[in-house]
């Protein structure tokens, strides 16, 4: 053994006594001897005379790397070496006489990567220098199993390396494959097709696995060969032999299926392809499939009919004649009963879309109308299968009815395998309605009748059926309950399945009756039905929590659509869910298990929806509000009462409890509108009045608890919009209680607040909103930096994100108030302190700020400050220093030095919306200020900028003009040109 053969061993050593740096080292000696002039030789010499498997495959590995690479600096004896040594080798020969070793006897990974390197000769090769290599390769075949089994190999290897198109190839690789194509299909193909022929009737019942591998070989090559060389009256009877005759390896039957799967899905054109499939007599193989379903066989046959199937009715949608269409709905019709068992039993190649099919199938009905007997009951096993495709599997029952990690994920894997299947439902609903219906209905038939044993997953399948059918019935369909509707919506109603606590089920149940709704607004005979399947065990009574609050939520959504026709049945709605009511605001949550949008709540919105509405008598709906807020506000109040006293570990249930009644009695109130509580029943108001109270004392017993702040200032805006401008009383204390050490994100939730007030009363605010804003600007201003915020690495933090936010909101509040009439409010005696850091906040932003709507938002409350503060020119100043402020540092900052930055992008929508703001900006400033503007922006902004006097005297031309857009197209072009000559060097101050 000489030192490259120890260092190869070395190297590949895995028995894990060679430490790193002894393979280190083997290694960078191997490298350098690959780097050596004579390499190939030596590799060559080595694969003749060394029987050691890691030095052949070092050797086969570096002489692919080398052709590769080195192929057209190599010498031609070189290249004739190499390719006269690969080929011997390739042919159970060796390099000459002397050689004792046959690389052909060893392991396969061995023959494969010999494959590959002729295949890279043939790459550059094939067929300007060496054009006989197939042809040499022929005669060789008679020499046994080994060289025919080589022979595979390189065919699959050329495929794999280079003609298959499933892997990506560069345009080189692609015209590579084209001239060996080209040259095999003119020279050798039919030679090639010939030997498969002979090989596979000489050796198909002494070496099956040997067939095999050459059917293998020959499926990859039946998409570009000449169709006829397999599809004539040799060939092809002896492909089906192979797979009917029950006697043979699994193996070599499915090699057959394969290369019979590749003739049927060879690319041709329509007018030959249906001739061809019909010569096939496919019918012959129909029966395979009913065989063991997990066998290679049953995929291969499987494989087989669904590409037929595809392939016949392509035909049909692209054959026009009436003949041709008969032959291709025959053949279709032949098949389709095979295709559908395959659908439901077997495993699917990857390639075949079960829904794509149908659905094409399913578009051809629509031209067949009416639908014949054979179609009608092909949509029947087409919505079989759609229910057999959408069934969960038993194995994860239990995982879904818990709804653990895996039955979650399992979960959200069906909802979205399903949304194909349930278009694929709809679209079968509109050709054949009638059929689909009857169904659906003995589906849900079978699941009703069903002993406690039947399988939940049926269950679940045929209501999601009925579930998903109901999208594709219209509104007037639903509402008169045609077909079959009237039967079925009942039979809902009324059903009590034996599997009802299992969770898929409730929840399914329930979106579907949810689904039907309009059928009952019309037949309100069902509506004690509908009544009694949410507020039994069904629904907000199921013992499982999710299917109880996904209840309430739905049950919400039927008052809203039923409304005025459940005031009869107020009474025992709310005998039904007193329990529910109760226990909503006592159970012992954690803050953890009440995040998220289904916290049981809706139940309260759906009681506020009944009881809020006009027609239920004053007296009632005063005791049935009073019966719901009253024993809500005692919690509270002994809550608060108790405060002081609260343990550490107590705490964290009694805050959730506070938040559980504050979260009711805002859903509560969401039934009751503003001209209720105000005006036509003022006692109803008061009641809120007097919640509002008792919840306010929330932020000044626990004013450091953000979730509870969260959910007072979520029940005052709810306030605001229940009771109108009756609120405001309450306004002050609870505005100076939500900013008592208020963070920056508290901040944005108050400043939310105080827009809606604004913009629900304008200027009738004005009174509360000069009191609070002295202390919002004051502990705003001490928060927020005047320049920009950090940014760059390690800036994205929390606390960036909630001052980035709060900066946004600032500015919008500081918008809501400039465009409601309430910039007076700025100049009040006790805000007059904050306007000059609030303007300078302003000007930076509307300049530097990253975000092009904020700089948009800044500009046009400055806009809005000059017309309600500066009066037309020469009139008195209502803001001393205001109009030299705007002209000596708005202007030409803003309007001007802001623009020659080349991070203004003239291309970016935002950006020109902005651009036109700050136009219509020196406009105002022109109708307020008069030449004041003008003079000192021409004459102290333009010269700083190099503007030429030409262009300045046109600006003031287009300005002092009637035409806005002409002004902001030209004043474009000019920033565009100034910014060419001071190439951005100009710096905003």
């Amino acid at each position: 053994m000489d030192d490259l053969e120890k260092a190869i061993l070395i190297m590949f050593d895995e028995s894990g006594t060679v430490d790193a740096e002894l393979k280190q080292k083997a290694k960078d000696y191997c490298d350098k001897i690959k780097e050596e002039q004579a390499i190939c030789s030596v590799c060559i010499e080595k694969l003749c005379f060394s029987n050691l498997v890691q030095v052949q495959f070092w050797c086969l590995q570096t002489l692919h790397e080398v052709i590769r690479i080195r192929y057209s600096s190599m010498s031609l004896d070189e290249k004739y070496l190499i390719r006269k040594s690969v080929f011997s080798i390739a042919c159970f020969g060796g390099f000459d006489d002397k050689s004792t070793v046959r690389v052909l006897e060893g392991p396969a990974f061995i023959k494969n990567k010999l494959a590959q390197v002729l295949v890279t000769l043939i790459y550059f090769e094939y067929p300007l220098v060496w054009s006989s290599v197939f042809v040499d390769f022929l005669p060789q075949l008679s020499k046994g199993a080994m060289i025919i089994d080589m022979f595979c190999r390189v065919l699959n290897a050329l495929d794999e390396e280079l003609i298959n198109l499933d892997y990506p190839r560069t345009p080189e690789e692609l015209a590579v494959a084209a001239r060996v194509k080209d040259a095999m299909r003119q020279q050798c193909v039919a030679q090639i097709v010939r030997a498969w022929y002979d090989i596979v009737s000489m050796y198909r019942n002494s070496d099956e696995e040997l067939c095999a591998s050459v059917l293998e070989s020959m499926r990859r090559y039946i998409s570009w060969i000449d169709i006829g060389l397999i599809v004539n009256d040799a060939f092809i009877p002896l492909l089906f032999e192979l797979v009917l005759v029950g006697g043979l390896s699994e193996q070599l039957r499915g090699a057959a299926a394969g290369c019979l799967s590749a003739v049927v899905s060879k690319r041709m054109d329509p007018q030959s392809k249906l001739p061809l499939l019909q010569s096939l007599q496919m019918r012959r193989v129909f029966g395979l499939v009913a065989q063991d379903s997990d066998s290679e066989l049953v995929s291969n046959i499987a494989a087989l009919l669904t590409g037929y199937a595809v392939e016949v009715l392509e035909c049909f949608k692209r054959l026009n004649s009436e003949d041709a269409k008969g032959v291709s709905m025959e053949l279709l019709n032949e098949v389709l009963p095979s295709v559908f068992y395959v659908m439901q039993n077997c495993e699917l190649d990857s390639t075949f879309s079960i829904v794509q099919f149908l659905s094409g199938y399913v578009a051809t009905m629509k031209t067949l109308s009416p639908l014949r007997e054979t179609q009608l009951l092909h949509v029947g096993q087409i919505l079989e299968v759609i229910r057999s495709q959408i069934r969960y599997d038993p194995m994860y029952r239990k995982n879904l009815d818990i709804l653990d990690k895996i039955g979650r994920e399992e979960e959200d894997r069906m909802v979205e395998f399903r949304k194909d299947l349930f278009v694929l439902l709809r679209n079968v609903g509109r050709v054949a309605p009638d059929v689909t219906q009857i169904f659906i209905r003995n589906s849900l038939a079978t699941a009703v009748g069903s002993s406690s044993n039947w399988n939940v997953e049926e269950v679940e399948a045929a209501l999601s059926l009925f579930y998903a059918f109901g999208e594709s019935i219209n509104g007037e369909a639903m509402r008169t309950g045609s077909g079959l509707l009237g039967e079925l919506v009942p039979m809902l109603l009324s059903t009590r399945f034996t599997c009802h606590s299992n969770r898929l089920v409730a929840l399914v149940y329930l979106e579907t009756v949810t689904r039907y709704m309009k059928f009952v607004q019309e037949n309100t005979q069902y509506i004690h039905m509908v009544l009694a399947a949410f507020l039994d065990e069904r629904g907000i009574h199921h013992l499982n929590v999710n299917v109880s609050r996904r209840a309430s939520y739905l049950f919400m959504r039927v008052v809203k659509l039923l409304k005025l026709k459940l005031v009869p049945f107020i009474e025992n709605i709310l005998q039904s869910l007193q329990d529910t009511v109760t226990g909503f605001t006592s159970m012992d949550y954690t803050l953890k298990e009440l995040s998220g949008s289904e916290d049981g709540s809706h139940i309260f919105e759906a009681i506020g929806l009944l009881i809020g509405m006009e027609d239920v008598p004053p007296a009632k709906q005063s005791d049935y509000l009073s019966s719901l807020l009253t024993p809500l506000c005692q919690q509270v109040e002994a809550l608060l009462r108790n405060a002081k006293v609260l343990t550490p570990e107590e705490a964290p249930q009694k805050f959730a409890n506070i938040q559980q009644i504050i979260v009711a009695i805002n859903s509560l109130s969401k039934g009751f509108s503003e001209r209720l509580v105000t005006a036509s029943r003022p006692a109803i108001g008061l009641m809120f009045k007097q919640t509002l109270d008792v919840l306010l004392q929330v932020l000044v017993v626990f004013p450091n608890v953000e979730t509870l702040r969260s959910k007072v200032t979520s029940f005052v805006h709810r306030m605001v919009d229940t009771l109108g401008a009756s609120v405001f009383p309450y306004l002050p204390k609870a505005l100076e209680q939500l900013l008592v050490d208020s963070e920056p994100k508290e901040l944005v939730g108050l400043l939310i607040l105080l827009n809606q007030l604004i913009c629900k009363f304008n200027t009738l605010f004005r009174d509360i909103l000069d009191e609070v804003f002295p202390a919002i600007a004051g502990r705003i201003l001490n928060v927020i930096p005047v320049d920009a915020l950090p940014s760059g690495p390690g800036s994205n933090t929390e606390e960036n994100r909630e001052l980035q936010e709060l900066q946004r909101t600032l500015y919008t509040f500081l918008h809501v108030i400039a465009t409601h009439d309430l910039s007076s409010v700025f100049l009040s005696p006790r805000s007059r302190s904050y306007l000059q850091p609030i303007m300078q906040l302003l000007l930076f932003t509307s300049c530097k700020h990253k975000d092009i709507l904020v700089r948009k938002v800044c500009v046009q409350i400055f806009i809005r400050l000059i017309r309600d503060w500066c009066a037309m020119p020469n009139g008195e100043e209502k803001v001393p220093g205001f109009q030299s402020f705007i002209i000596e540092n708005f202007a030409t900052n803003c309007c001007l030095y802001s623009l020659l930055d080349n991070a203004f992008e003239f291309r970016d929508a935002n950006t020109l919306v902005l651009f036109g703001e700050i136009v219509l900006a020196q406009k105002v400033m022109y109708e307020k200020f008069g030449n004041d503007f003008l003079v000192h922006f021409v004459s102290k902004g333009f010269p700083a900028a190099h503007c030429p006097q030409d262009l300045a005297e046109t600006y003031c031309q287009k300005l002092q003009g009637s035409d806005i857009k002409a002004l902001k197209s030209f004043y474009q072009s000019l920033i565009e040109n100034l910014r060419l000559q001071q190439n951005g060097s100009l710096v905003v101050r």
